[in-house]
């Protein structure tokens, strides 16, 4: 059943990167290179469908498998929760050499039920790992079975980390709530300008930062999938009228079988960025209107438009005497390759490299187009002695990246800012854009930078304080 439920995955109608491919190229899956056994951490199938849906704050997360794949759950995204904290909590049965021997499903279901017993979650997701895969242990049965005995649902999610990468994990994620979630729950308040948000996980509190701009167009968010989610809220999210997928491809199988089951519409898009946001609303507001909500809802979001990018728009022209012709090394992958370059243009700074890593075709061809159709600004994975030299160098003031890639531009005396899922700001929406250039301001203008990057005294004169440089005469 896995096998078939990979495969499908893997030639999913919905992704036009996938459609692309030859068939051969297909059955590859989304991987750029093959997975190295034992090497896997932060990138396989079974992280990659724990970090979709950990954002659903009020059930338990149950991991099956050896502790060591559990991890350190705790805030590990930055994923803000305007209620439960429970899904903060890691939950494990903590196999070892003895359940490898004799089976771990006994164990799965007196961790279920004692769990349960503690917590009392509306649910429980049961995440399959390597181990318990490999040794044949029977999850979609212990959880049918808990789920029948102790009268909520046990959700089994059944991506062991061997199957493939993250991406892949990601779907896979979204495969469950299809399966076992989504539909299950009939809400008594449907209403004509109800929609679902997919793929959005709340990171920082990016949601807040767009769930405003909604509220006063009249528009409720039915569900978003996941961020900052509860589980009844994803159970009845199949009676939105319309769906939007960020831009991210991580969970497109679910915006079109929701599709297919429920008739719900579904578009693509992104909160990054000023006219990005912009496109949304637009869109979001002529769908539904379509969809029978009122006629007046267009308007209505074109002046809201136009009273959040003027203000938008001032606030960043501000900072511009201060940010003007700085260069930018954008290393980071997915929409934000191109999403936030226009907000850096608008203050007068240039991107000189945007990493397209994990793009669809689509982002690329849009970040092409705001690099004035420079093939070489879009570049794929940087060596870090490249990326030291060109900071070094001089060729970028700052970069822009993941936590993982810090160090090369601290050891080369140059500003960092984390635009990654790590991060410590929101920035989606009008106001998230504004938080971008005031942090991008701040980190190039610290005062420190003009000290750390002038040459030390013994390196300019052979002395320090008078004193003499060990092997040289005073």
């Amino acid at each position: 059943m896995l096998k078939e439920k990979v495969q499908e995955l893997f030639n999913e109608p919905g992704c036009e990167k996938n459609q692309a491919k030859s068939a051969s190229d297909r059955k590859k899956g989304c991987a750029t290179k093959g997975l190295t056994p034992g090497a896997a951490a932060g990138g396989c199938a079974y992280d990659g469908a724990l970090i979709a849906l950990q954002p659903i704050t009020d059930v338990v997360h149950l991991v099956h498998g050896p502790i060591a794949c559990l991890g350190n759950a705790w805030d590990n995204r930055h994923a803000a929760s305007s209620g439960s904290q429970l899904y903060r909590m890691g939950f494990t049965t903590d196999m070892g050499e003895l359940d490898v021997v004799y089976g771990g499903e006994k164990k799965l279901w007196k961790a279920i039920r004692d769990v349960i017993a503690d917590r009392d979650p509306p649910a429980v997701f049961v995440y399959q790992t390597c181990v318990p895969a490999l040794i044949g242990d029977d999850i979609e049965k212990v959880c049918e079975a808990a789920t029948e005995k102790f009268g909520r649902p046990v959700v089994p999610v059944n991506a062991p980390g061997f199957v493939g990468s993250k991406n892949l994990g990601n779907k896979l994620g979204g495969e469950a709530l299809l399966d076992y979630v989504i539909g299950t729950v009939e809400p008594d308040d449907a209403g004509p300008t109800d929609v679902n948000i997919i793929g959005e996980y709340n990171l920082s509190g990016e949601l807040w930062q767009v769930k405003p701009l909604l509220e006063k167009l009249g528009i409720r968010l039915r569900a978003c999938i996941t961020g900052d989610a509860k589980f009844r809220d994803v159970a009845s999210a199949h009676r939105a009228r319309v769906n939007m997928m960020v831009c991210s491809q991580a969970m497109i199988n679910v915006g079109r079988k929701m599709q297919e089951r429920w008739g719900i519409p579904y578009f693509e898009g992104s909160f990054y960025g000023i006219e990005d946001t912009s496109d949304v609303l637009r869109t979001m507001a002529k769908m539904l209107v379509e969809r029978g909500a009122p006629a007046d809802l267009v308007d209505r979001t074109e002046a809201l438009i136009a009273e959040e990018e003027e203000k938008a728009w001032a606030a960043i022209r501000a900072f511009r005497p201060r940010l003007e012709g700085r260069k930018v090394l954008l290393y980071t992958g997915g929409h934000k390759s191109w999403s936030v370059i226009s907000a850096l243009h608008e203050v007068g700074m240039e991107v000189v490299r945007t990493s397209v890593r994990k793009a669809t075709v689509n982002d690329k061809a849009r970040a092409l187009d705001l690099m004035d159709g420079d093939e070489s600004a879009l570049v794929g994975q940087i060596p870090a002695p490249e990326m030291y030299r060109m900071l070094e160098d001089g060729e970028a003031d700052i970069m822009l990246s993941g936590g993982r890639t810090q160090f090369i531009a601290l050891k080369a005396r140059r500003p960092w800012l984390d635009i990654n899922q790590e991060r410590h700001y929101a920035y989606a929406g009008y106001i998230g854009m504004v938080e971008l250039v005031r942090q991008l301001d701040k980190a190039i203008n610290n005062p420190m930078w003009a000290l750390i990057q002038k040459d030390a005294p013994w390196d300019a004169d052979g002395v320090v304080h008078g004193t003499a440089v060990q092997g040289e005469e005073g």
